[in-house]
């Protein structure tokens, strides 16, 4: 009896010391509903960079690309060099999922000008994920980026949260 009292105030001694050192770890990055914070933080703010016209630049695949929601709700996808420059569009084919996870949502996309725009609106909402499917050509091999889209404005940067550089 007294041997599983000691393992019980063992392990509760555990848990709070790994439960404190988590808290400590992630204060002020994120909230209780997956948001992260504006305050102050003991985790080290990285710079982030954003896309030329304010949206979010995807890093992953060469030239990088700049995902924009328009104001009708559209993506705008602007490919830029590593100097930052528009590269038009070549062969390059991209597609979207998002919006409610029951009833997805498919974008696809369509040349304009020198970049892609969406053949259709993404939902109205205010967060949801987004699953961007990228392809070089239409016969390589894809390669996923997923984040959630919040479209709520970011109250330190002119940018909304999605495409936020703030680095908080």
């Amino acid at each position: 009896m007294k041997q599983k009292t000691q393992l019980k105030v063992l392990l509760i001694a555990t848990l709070a010391i790994f439960g404190t050192s988590y808290c400590y770890a992630t204060a002020g990055h994120h909230d209780g509903n997956g948001e992260h914070s504006h305050g102050t933080s003991k985790v080290a703010a990285q710079k982030v960079q954003g896309g030329p016209n304010g949206g979010r630049l995807i890093t992953i695949v060469d030239p990088h690309m700049e995902f924009l929601v328009t104001p009708e709700r559209l993506v705008q996808i602007t490919f830029l060099g590593r100097d930052g420059q528009v590269v038009p569009v070549a062969d390059q084919v991209v597609s979207a999922v998002g919006g409610d996870r029951s009833a997805p949502t498919k974008v696809e996309f369509v040349k304009n000008g020198d970049g892609l725009i969406s053949t259709a609106a993404l939902p109205e909402m205010k967060r949801m994920p987004i699953i961007l499917q990228i392809k070089a050509t239409p016969a390589a091999p894809g390669v996923r980026e997923t984040f959630y889209l919040n479209m709520s404005n970011c109250p330190s940067c002119e940018y909304k949260e999605y495409a936020c550089i703030c680095g908080h």
